[in-house]
């Protein structure tokens, strides 16, 4: 009997350690956001972030200690509303493999995907994809606007940027794969979800995600 109730604290305990842990996570993500978007004159451009379907933030290393590092980053995706007046609650994401250890250099680094269009959306709700092999993907241009980005840029499905040691710029993620990350929803929610009721605009934003989403409101063009 003893043993049965330690057994329940403890898996209680891990429980709240792990809600404590997403919590800041997804803080780190809107700090990530934040910090990119404020430096106007080198973040992503604001016609692009205006015409995205969906945003995805790895955060690097920040309070809670999380890292993109080795091989595979943890954050989060969040796309438009139905209405298109708004950002859905965010669904947990996790890339892996390809050549994110490679570019980043073994350092500290943020990530950020936008999504250009519907298609690119669909691929974030599905059990896996590649990038630059199931979904197309370009570096991102950086300034106010998009007046210098290529064709390639304009015609790729989702585009990346990355910052490591203080520097933003595009970076290339072909070869990595991005899927839901559902333990991590479990967590968030206090239950098992589809990513696709989340991206859907179908589940409630959670307090802790609620700045995330103002962000993206901000940056996006779109009021609260």
């Amino acid at each position: 009997m003893l043993t049965r109730i330690l057994c329940t604290l403890a898996i209680a305990a891990g429980a709240v350690f792990a809600g404590e842990a997403e919590d800041k996570r997804l803080e780190a993500a809107a700090v990530t956001l934040k910090e990119i978007m404020d430096v106007s004159d080198k973040a992503i451009p604001q016609d692009l972030f205006a015409k995205a379907s969906c945003a995805v933030i790895i955060p690097g290393a920040k309070k809670g200690g999380f890292i993109l590092a080795g091989q595979y980053g943890r954050g989060f995706a969040s796309c438009r509303q139905p209405d298109g007046k708004g950002w859905t609650a965010p669904a947990a994401m996790r890339m892996e493999g390809g050549s994110i250890g490679f570019q980043a250099g073994g350092q500290e680094t943020d990530i950020i995907l936008l999504v250009m269009n519907q298609k690119g959306m669909e691929r974030l709700t599905s059990s896996k994809f590649t990038l630059g092999g199931d979904a197309s993907i370009a570096a991102g241009p950086v300034g106010r606007s998009t007046t210098a980005a290529t064709d390639i840029t304009m015609r790729a499905e989702i585009l990346s940027w990355s910052r490591s040691r203080g520097v933003f710029g595009g970076i290339s993620l072909k070869g990595s794969t991005l899927r839901p990350d559902r333990d991590v929803d479990q967590v968030i929610y206090g239950k098992e979800m589809d990513s696709v009721e989340i991206l859907r605009g179908k589940v409630p934003t959670p307090k802790a995600a609620q700045e995330l989403i103002s962000l993206l409101n901000k940056y996006s063009g779109r009021a609260n």
